[in-house]
């Protein structure tokens, strides 16, 4: 797309902001996640607007649309790995018959949208997310009791929970963790801003 690398910084940012929130971030929050100042990411923003990668309504404060057909860098790797049979314990493995591949994209796939976090802490470790694990998750508003959830409180503090709705307008958000107690929250307070749908652990 012949962009420079802080442009290239600023599409990235833009992308992941949208998969997150689901709606484009303002200019200011542009310059806030990336340390520079709102006046620099107006001239970034500019030049991909005339370079045709980038779209924005002048009069709405969250237009910012990526219009290029051309893949990120950080898009262009495959999410395919080759499947090659089942396993049992104490059984040999079960060939497949024909060569498969597991596509990572499409087994995690929403028509919400998807985007993944990487677990910090051990708030969750008896459901088996662990600190370092990736959590594949879906975005939406609403979640049922009992699902994990990314959650929004304050505005300010992101925290990864399971879900309760309890009695009198309030949430719970339950640690899977004996030693930690759970936050019992004004619902409006916590904004839902996904469930998690998978993870992924690297050895």
């Amino acid at each position: 797309m012949n962009l420079t690398p802080r442009q290239l910084d600023v599409l990235v940012a833009i992308r992941n902001y949208r998969h997150l929130h689901g709606y484009a971030p303002t200019m200011q929050e542009l310059a806030d996640q990336l340390g520079t100042s709102k006046v620099t990411i107006f001239e970034h923003v500019g030049a991909l607007e005339r370079k045709r990668v980038l779209r924005r309504d002048k009069h709405k404060a969250r237009s910012l649309e990526i219009i290029a057909d051309e893949l990120l860098p950080d898009e262009e790797r495959s999410t395919k790995l080759p499947l090659l049979g089942n396993i049992a314990a104490g059984a040999p493995i079960e060939a497949v018959e024909n060569r498969e591949d597991l596509d990572l994209e499409t087994m995690f796939h929403s028509k919400h949208g998807v985007y993944v976090l990487r677990i910090r802490g051990e708030s969750m470790i008896d459901d088996h997310l662990c600190d370092g694990d990736y959590v594949v998750i879906e975005r939406r508003e609403n979640a049922k009791s009992g699902e994990q959830i990314v959650a929004l409180i304050d505005g300010q503090e992101a925290t990864l929970k399971r879900f309760y709705k309890e009695s009198g307008g309030k949430v719970r958000l339950q640690p899977a963790n004996k030693s930690m107690e759970p936050r019992v929250l004004e619902a409006d307070r916590v904004k839902v801003q996904g469930v998690v749908i998978g993870v992924l652990r690297s050895y």
